[in-house]
């Protein structure tokens, strides 16, 4: 089951297996499709809570899709907290892969639920915040967002 979701950010994609979430990432169309499942009406409930600076952490299932090494990667994004960051060389450290930082950032770029599992909260080493599927500006955003201070696309807590 599918929908797509209305978001500050723009329509995300969003499924389910009808046990957990599998995919929240970018929708390429413009069509907002509603759907009446109850884990896809708790994901959009949730993620407006979390636009709306009143959600910190999300309680739904979630099954992502990938390999070993990218499952470990994504276990690791899910335990940065709210409003901090990594570094991915912090990632391959905490994974116990300290060279792995290459398959860290490729790992997170695979990432297929995004925002639930944060890989947005990963800078490169020297604070700059390296790269985003859906852009720089966008992860900017949600890293402003859960600081408080997102303002650049009128959204702020």
């Amino acid at each position: 089951m599918t929908c797509t979701i209305a978001t500050p950010i723009g329509l995300l994609y969003a499924c389910t297996d009808g046990v957990a979430i599998t995919a929240l990432d970018w929708h390429g169309g413009s069509l907002h499709v509603m759907s009446n499942h109850p884990l896809l009406l708790q994901l959009e409930r949730e993620l407006g809570e979390y636009f709306t600076c009143k959600r910190r952490n999300f309680t739904l299932p979630l099954a992502p899709q990938g390999s070993a090494f990218a499952q470990v990667a994504w276990r690791v994004l899910q335990e940065i907290p709210y409003g901090e960051t990594i570094s991915y060389k912090t990632q391959a450290a905490l994974m116990g892969r300290p060279s792995a930082l290459r398959a860290c950032a490729n790992a997170n770029g695979r990432n297929p639920i995004m925002i639930l599992i944060p890989c947005h909260r990963v800078i490169a080493h020297d604070g700059s915040l390296g790269g985003y599927s859906g852009g720089v500006q966008i992860k900017r955003f949600l890293l402003e967002l859960e600081a408080g201070a997102a303002k650049s696309l009128s959204v702020g807590c």
